[in-house]
This record gives C-alpha cells, structure tokens and sequence, in this order.
C-alpha cells in the first residue's frame, strides 16, 4: 500500500537570496592560494581589512604614508599610483609616525569617527604584524655598490641573497649533459598543444623520459657513478641526484642569460609541470629545489662574516684595462688575489673550507660583471642623450619630436617630451638591471608556484601558457617608483603581466634580458669611431663628405634611435604597444630590426658590427 508523502515545501524568495548572498560572501573570502588582492577572481565581497600598520591597497607592506582626504594608510609605492595623476595628485599626506605604521593623526579621527573605520585589531594580530615587517625583505631595493675602499655595511650581505654561486668544474659536467638531454626532448612539443586525455600522464611520461635520458648520458660519461645511481632504475630514489642536475641549470642561466637561450624555458616548463599536485603525486618525487645562492652558503657554514669584511671590497672589484696602462692593471690584479687569499685565510674554519670563500667572492664578482655589461650601457646612453640634447631646446635636424602617422610612429610627442619620455625608458631600463637577478628570483618562484596554476591559451603568437605572476608584478612597481622619482613619468605606467602581451614571469625575464642586445652594440659603434676614423683615412673622408664630422654622426645616430626606438611602433595592432612600460622595449627592437635601411648603416659595419643577436 502506498503512503502519501507530505509535499517538501519550496523555499521563498527571500530565502533564496540570504543563501545566494551567504555563497557570494563565502566566494568573495580571498582564499590561502590567493597570492595578492588583486588577483583574487569572485564578486565584489566585502575586503577584509588590511593588517594593522600595513598598506590598505597592498596589504603587505608596512605603511609609510597617512592620505588626509582617502583616511587610509598606504606604502610609498601603492600611493604613488594611486595618486598618480587627476584630482588625487592633490591630496594631503602625513608621515606615519612609529615602526608599526600608526599615524596620530588618524588615530584622532577613529576617535572623532568610529563607525567610518573598522574595528580595533585584538592581540592576535601581532603575528600579522611581523609577517608584514618580514615581507619586506622581498621587496627592498638594493643601492649602488661601495667603493673599492668604502665601508661595505649590509651592501654585500643583501646582495648576496640574490647572487648564485657559480658552478664548480664537477657540476660543469653535469650541466653539460642536462644541456644534452634537453637539447634532444620534445618535452613542449608534445606537452602545450591542445589535446583530449590525461595530461598529468603525458606530463609525467615526458619527465621520466628526460630523467632516462640523463640517466643514460650519466653512465656513458661515467659508469661508476651511472651504475652506482641507477642500479635499481628507481628515479625517486635518485631525487636529489635530478634536483642537483636541474638546479645546475637554473643557477647557470641566471649568470648567465646569453647562454641556454631554448632549453632553459623547456626546462623551467617541465619543473612547473612538476609541480601540479596530479604530476607529484604521480611521479612520487620533487624536481625543484632552492637555488644555492652565496647567502645560502655562507649561511651553511657559518661564514657570512665574510660578507661583512672590510676586504671584501677590493676582492670582488672587477679589473678593467680601457684606458690604463699595462702595470696599472697588473697591480690591481694582484692587490685583488691577495685580498681574495686573506679573506680565504682570515674566515676558513673546520665547516668552511678557503676554496668555498673563493668561489663566493668570484660570484660576487661576477655579478658585478653582468651589472657592467647589462647595466652600463642603460647609463652610457642616458649620458649620451643629456650630453648631446637639451630637454628645453632642440637644435634643428636633431629634434627629438615625433608625430602619430609619420615613419610608423604611434605616438604625439613634442621636444621636450619625447626626451623626458627616453629619459624614463633608459632609466627604467637601468633600475631592472641593477636588481635582475632578483627580479629573476622571484619570477622563478612566481613560475614555479603550487597555488598559481596557468592556463594554455592563443595569445596571438601561439599557445602560450598564461599564468599570474604576483611576486614580479610588484617588485616592477616598486622599482617603477623608484625611477619615477628620479625622472617625470611620461607615457602609460601600465606593466603587462599574464596576458596576451607577456604572458608569464618567463617571457617577462626573457624581454628585458635583451636590454644589453640593444644598447650594447649602439654603445660599441659609437665608442669605436674615433679610433677607426684616427686609423683609416678612406673611412674619416667617407664620414665627413657624408655626415659632416664624427659629433654630427654621432648625434644623427642618437637622433634617429632616440626618435624611431620610443615611438610605440612595432606591434601589429596598437593595443599591444603603444606608451606602455612594455611598448616601449618593442618599439625598440622594432628599431634594431630595420637598422639595414639607416643611412648610418654602413658606419656600425666599419666599426666592427655584426648584429644585434651575435657577438661583439
């Protein structure tokens, strides 16, 4: 017999929208793998107030600022483009007063108006407190390098943090067989293409044959260790062995960034991969491990007094011969050696070893090597811009003025505007290259994320694998602030990030590594021209029938870079160019890519110019 069930009574209206609500709000709560406010996806839920003493935007840097008319707190960074342009340019700020970021004056207003101003925080927030002090860390921009004879301070100790150790003879060998397996795998090819079925297992399939292949190099390079290693053909057993292998080659491409030019992004592709929950489970073991950098090291063994030596300075100074005579550097080379075997004597402990401290210092120097080839040329061109033009006069046949339509140009600019907006761009450039390699850190743990998943998608140029990069994102805006205030903003302050335009902190790292490609051999053809007109009378009356004098040459050359580099050319659409901090780099190797068509051209040929992808 059948019983009649009572009717389930259907919920009204207003009930449905309390539960709609109440999952909106659950939606809008920014979650553990949020990484920044900003990249959180939902509605627009109510923001949970910002730590005590930090900034209201960012909500993990300390406060510096009070904004009498917004009453909030900001870092000096968010309130600058906050406050950029419009009628905020105008508001009012006090300084914070205090380490933890209290300001008086907006103390008396919560008292004045409480309701306006969220709650007092409880003493629990303590520990959110110190997070944010913490954090800073991430984000401090380094200053320039002491003198030789200066005190070092906490110079080298910060620096050292970012700087990784160069590789030793052993792991040299190592990376040459990593080189080897990747130049062979078609780990991208049969990975980032659009698909049906389990891609964790492709992935997974793909990075064991990697690890085979190196596995098999290893044995053939040296069969006792091979045969040691891979015995049993277990490669979670041989987990720290492959980490090693990998690390090797990240640390290398960072010192490095001519060199590994294809298979570094097929490596850091694989280790992001490795890093999808689905692929560690299923390959049961980790690709990726910290990047041993001189801190690490010296941290290890005790040793960070070195970094704090007095020595230190002259041991890590580069020699350079340009314009000295031959006992000259011969005398400075051994004042280095002899500082670089005290430091070794002076700090060598039981856990220590001298030939450690030694290749510590060497690193130092080499970064003090990339700064000279990376960096150096951003500040030859800025002088060569403030010596050759004057930003309130132009001198006729050398104005820097550009115009919307004419010779490709996508931008307006008049004189003086056009030189303030290079004189940004070339500043910028620098400030990137004064602190790449940590930038370069952070866009490898942005990539390299567990809680920042990509997705493959059509950017216009290909499949391309967007993936946010918060790290690097506002690291770029601290140093974009650091430029501003030494030159005025011109142009669009927008930084492109996950999108079609850069899609990830790889193709990010990859675009302002070609600084030095561009500025270099512009810097290499005009120091050359003095010496090869001095040396070839043919060449000096070609240059004087055809351009005047070497001065005249010079400033054509200057002009015509100056101009048709910065104009927001380059791009096949506007979107994608244009003033942006971005455009501004394609409008340059827009520029390199129709140097043939110069009439200065034969001039860079005659110096010695191959290109601006070769050797110079």
């Amino acid at each position: 017999m059948d019983v009649d069930t009572p009717p389930v009574p259907h919920p009204d209206l207003s009930a449905i929208l309390d539960d709609e609500a109440e999952l909106a709000e659950v939606a809008s709560t920014p979650s553990d793998s949020d990484t920044e406010p900003s990249m959180a996806l939902g509605g627009r839920g109510k923001k949970n107030p910002a730590p005590q003493g930090c900034c209201v935007e960012c909500e993990d840097q300390p406060a510096e600022l009070f904004c009498e008319q917004c009453a909030d707190d900001f870092c000096e960074v968010c309130f600058f483009s906050q406050h950029r342009k419009g009628s905020r340019k105008k508001h009012a700020t006090t300084k914070l007063v205090g380490a933890n970021g209290a300001s008086q004056k907006k103390a008396k207003r919560a008292k004045d108006d409480a309701t306006t101003l969220a709650s007092a925080p409880d003493s629990t927030e303590s520990d959110d407190e110190a997070a944010a002090a913490a954090a800073m860390n991430d984000w401090k921009l380094l200053g320039e390098k002491p003198a030789a004879r200066e005190a070092v301070g906490s110079w080298f100790l910060e620096r050292a943090m970012y700087i990784p150790v160069r590789l030793t003879l052993e792991e040299r060998k190592f990376l040459r067989l990593l080189e080897a397996a990747l130049g062979v795998s078609e780990y991208t090819d049969k990975i980032d293409i659009l698909s049906y079925g389990s891609k964790s297992k492709r992935i997974v399939a793909q990075i064991k044959e990697l690890c085979a292949i190196l596995s098999g190099l290893v044995l053939a390079a040296d069969y006792k260790i091979g045969q040691e290693l891979f015995q049993d053909r277990d490669f979670s057993n041989n987990a720290e062995f492959f980490q090693e292998i990998f690390e090797f080659g990240r640390r290398h491409k960072i010192m490095n960034p001519e060199k590994m030019r294809t298979s570094y992004g097929k490596l850091m592709y694989m280790l992001q991969d490795s890093m999808i929950p689905e692929v560690r489970e299923l390959l049961s073991f980790a690709c990726v491990k910290p990047i041993r950098t001189v801190y690490t090291v010296l941290e290890e063994s005790g040793g960070l007094g070195v970094l704090e030596d007095p020595l230190i300075g002259p041991a890590t100074q580069e020699v350079l011969s340009e314009g000295r005579t031959r006992h000259a550097v011969q005398a400075e080379i051994k004042l280095k050696e002899r500082a670089i075997e005290q430091l070794a004597r002076k700090h060598a402990t039981s856990k220590l070893k001298g030939d450690t401290i030694r290749q510590c210092l060497y690193s130092i120097g080499d970064n003090h090597a990339f700064l000279r080839v990376n960096r150096d040329p951003c500040d030859r061109m800025i002088a060569y811009l403030q010596r050759y033009f004057k930003p309130d006069s132009e001198e006729k046949g050398f104005s820097l003025a550009i115009r919307s339509g004419r010779s490709g140009a996508r931008l307006s600019h008049d004189h003086s505007k056009q030189y303030a907006y290079v004189l940004q761009s070339l500043t910028l450039w620098r400030e990137i290259m004064q602190d790449m390699f940590q930038v370069w850190m952070l866009a490898e743990q942005d990539l390299l994320s567990e809680n920042c998943a990509y997705r493959l998608r059509d950017t216009g140029q290909g499949l391309n694998r967007v993936q946010a990069a918060p790290k690097v994102g506002r690291m770029m805006h601290t140093i974009l602030h650091r430029a501003s205030q030494k030159v005025p903003a011109v142009g669009s302050q927008v930084i492109h990030l996950g999108d079609n335009a850069v899609p990830n902190a790889l193709n990010f790292i990859d675009k302002y590594t070609q600084i030095f490609r561009i500025l270099l051999p512009i810097c290499t053809t005009l120091s050359r021209l003095p010496e090869v007109v001095a040396n070839d009378p043919g060449i000096a009356k070609y240059i004087k029938s055809e351009f005047g004098d070497i001065e005249c040459l010079t400033k054509t050359i200057l002009a015509d870079f100056f101009r048709s580099a910065f104009d927001g050319s380059g791009a096949d659409n506007f979107f994608d160019a244009g003033s942006c901090i971005d455009g501004r780099l394609t409008s340059a190797w827009n520029w390199t890519a129709q140097i043939e068509k110069k009439p200065f051209f034969p001039v860079f040929l005659l110096t010695g110019f191959v290109g601006f992808d070769g050797a110079w």
